[in-house]
């Protein structure tokens, strides 16, 4: 199994560098199914492991000018200030079991994996549907009070479950800033970068880390990194993200029926 999870690893990392998106929400199931790493430790694991890998894609955006900064105040900012809002204030105050009715317990393990299934079911299906539009050239870029709301949700849901949020932060960008799409996946993997090293820097106050562990997979997942950098330069990116979404449906609908029917959570 831990074979099969360095692998993942690799995948991590090229759907960073491929799409911008979608490596972030497989680290978590990965590192709790192939690497029986608990919920918990695994949103603090996911965060390090996407922030520092994440740099190796950003610096290859920022030598091609891809990188828009007014999106990283006006989005970027209220997003980190999210993550930091939800690892400080949110994550602690779930309860550490849950009873709906009289029969189903919800442990705090459990809930994380359930929401975060459910973010992976709204990003699958927003891969698998979405349209890929042509983009026009001299639109110009939109910023508003908008954005810094949608940064700040962005940034709430994310943090509690670890995620780097590429799958909410680039239709945010293309659809509210105008961003193309080459900018906003830029833009996405900066943001995602210093969010995620944000929020598990305040995790560092109160968690043990196992560095050892670590460094394997942030290794891994940085060449998967720029293996996909060189990739997305040679490969059709619009049927690649059908494609990983469609994987990213079966791992949702995997971790839905594992923690409904095989994770005791019905009592």
């Amino acid at each position: 199994m831990h074979f099969l999870g360095y692998l993942a690893s690799i995948l991590i990392g090229i759907s960073l560098g491929l799409i911008g998106s979608g490596g972030s929400i497989l680290t978590v199931p990965v590192l709790v199914y192939l690497f029986q790493v608990e919920p918990l430790l695994a949103t603090t694991y996911s965060l390090c492991i996407v922030g520092l890998s994440s740099i190796a894609g950003v610096i290859s955006r920022l030598k091609q000018n891809l990188v828009d900064f007014k999106t990283l105040f006006i989005f970027g900012i209220p997003s980190i200030f999210g993550v930091f809002l939800a690892r400080k204030y949110l994550l602690p105050a779930i309860p550490e079991v849950m009873t709906f009715g009289k029969s189903i317990l919800v442990t705090k393990g459990h809930f994380i994996m359930l929401f975060f299934a459910i973010l992976m079911l709204v990003s699958a299906l927003s891969m698998i549907l979405g349209k890929n539009k042509k983009e026009q050239e001299g639109i110009i870029p939109i910023y508003g009070f908008t954005l810094m709301i949608v940064g700040l949700l962005e940034g709430l849901l994310t943090g509690i479950v670890g995620a780097g949020g590429g799958f909410l932060i680039i239709p945010a960008l293309v659809i509210l800033a105008k961003l193309p799409m080459k900018k906003a996946i830029a833009s996405s993997l900066v943001i995602i970068s210093i969010k995620s090293l944000v929020g598990f820097t305040g995790d560092l106050f109160h968690t043990t880390v196992d560095w050892s562990f670590l460094y394997k997979i942030i290794i891994l997942a940085t060449l998967g990194i720029i293996t996909g950098n060189y990739l997305n330069k040679k490969m059709d990116g619009a049927k690649l993200k059908k494609g990983f979404g469609v994987f990213v449906l079966g791992m949702s609908l995997f971790i839905l029926i594992e923690q409904f029917f095989f994770s005791n959570l019905i009592k």
